[in-house]
């Protein structure tokens, strides 16, 4: 007797409020290290830490006062703009002048339909020694499918999300959009989510609280190690919460210092991520900046059924088609925080 594989994948959960960057832990780079449980990653800042490197700094970033963990793994540039198609972001660096923030404003607009929610933050006053390098980084996809509408169900222990998602009477059609990539057991298994476009979005379950770069290799050997079917069934259903959040991070231990081989020091550096997934798709903005100032300084040298819960601790990647690298993660353990 043929036995179905029963996948019932639960997800996120929907966010309805916006966090703080003390709550959820923004990542300057995919292979940042931190305690919190609940932290997110894209790669706008990296865009405008390479740009740094190679229109100011030319060389590795180095601190005069010591450089933190954080600067030496943005040093390793494990993300590029080369890791995403041309028309999902825009970046600009040079000096500030009075027609800097209508320069780029208007950019946006053309580009993207979009305005800046972090230039009016910004000292941008006119003067020779004050440069901004600055980028946002948009993405706007559906899903392969229309997902349906779930209603509201369990996470965790003591908390519930609204969800969406696949039951068993839905049409086989959509069943197809999503493919299994691998299941171990309960806790360990992952799944990717079809789009229209060239996005992928993978779902991983999976506690381990490592850097989103060691998450998504050993993922992907995972993947390549599994036999088992990659098709959803007759018996198969998937949850996944809906999400809404909207984070800003100043990264403080990047401001005030001195850059070694360089008469530069950082005035400011921040990153903002609004995120927004629901039964059609998903839509991403973030934007960063860093803004530096020259000082007068002369420089230094320097077959059963599969049950596939996410709700537990859990991570999730975008990235495109043609990339080796993902270009979004974010790991969610309170679900609490997202409620």
């Amino acid at each position: 007797m043929k036995k179905y594989f029963g996948i019932i994948l639960v997800f996120l959960l929907s966010f309805f409020i916006q966090v703080s960057a003390a709550e959820i832990e923004v990542q300057p780079a995919i292979t940042s290290r931190c305690n919190e449980q609940n932290r997110v990653w894209v790669g706008t800042f990296q865009i405008v830490w390479n740009e740094f490197i190679d229109k100011f700094v030319h060389q590795p970033v180095r601190f005069r006062e010591g450089t933190p963990a954080s600067v030496n793994e943005l040093n390793k540039r494990n993300f590029s703009a080369s890791n995403i198609s041309d028309n999902c972001y825009y970046k600009f660096s040079g000096k500030v002048t009075k027609s800097t923030k209508s320069h780029i404003e208007n950019s946006l607009k053309r580009k993207f339909h979009e305005t800046s929610d972090i230039l009016s933050t910004l000292n941008l006053t006119p003067s020779p020694n004050n440069f901004l390098i600055y980028a946002m980084l948009k993405k706007d996809f559906e899903f392969l499918r229309e997902f349906e509408k779930l209603g509201i169900s369990p996470f965790g222990k003591n908390m519930t999300a609204e969800y969406f998602g696949i039951s068993k009477n839905t049409s086989k059609n959509t069943k197809d959009a999503v493919t299994v990539l691998y299941y171990n057991n309960p806790r360990d298994f992952a799944v990717m989510l079809a789009t229209k476009g060239q996005d992928e979005l993978y779902l991983y379950k999976n506690a381990a609280n490592k850097d989103f770069r060691t998450l998504y290799k050993d993922m992907n050997i995972k993947k390549s190690k599994y036999e088992g079917a990659t098709v959803l069934g007759d018996e198969d259903e998937l949850k996944v919460p809906n999400i809404k959040f909207d984070v800003t991070a100043n990264f403080s231990e990047l401001e005030g210092k001195r850059i070694m081989g360089t008469n530069l020091h950082i005035d400011q550096a921040l990153e903002t991520i609004k995120f927004n997934m629901d039964n059609k798709g998903v839509q991403l903005k973030s934007e960063a900046a860093i803004l530096t100032e020259s000082i007068a300084m002369p420089p230094e040298n320097a077959p059963e059924p599969r049950y596939f819960f996410f709700d537990n601790t859990f991570v999730i990647f975008l990235k495109e088609k043609d990339s080796k690298v993902p270009y979004f993660a974010l790991r969610v353990d309170d679900i609490s925080l997202f409620q």
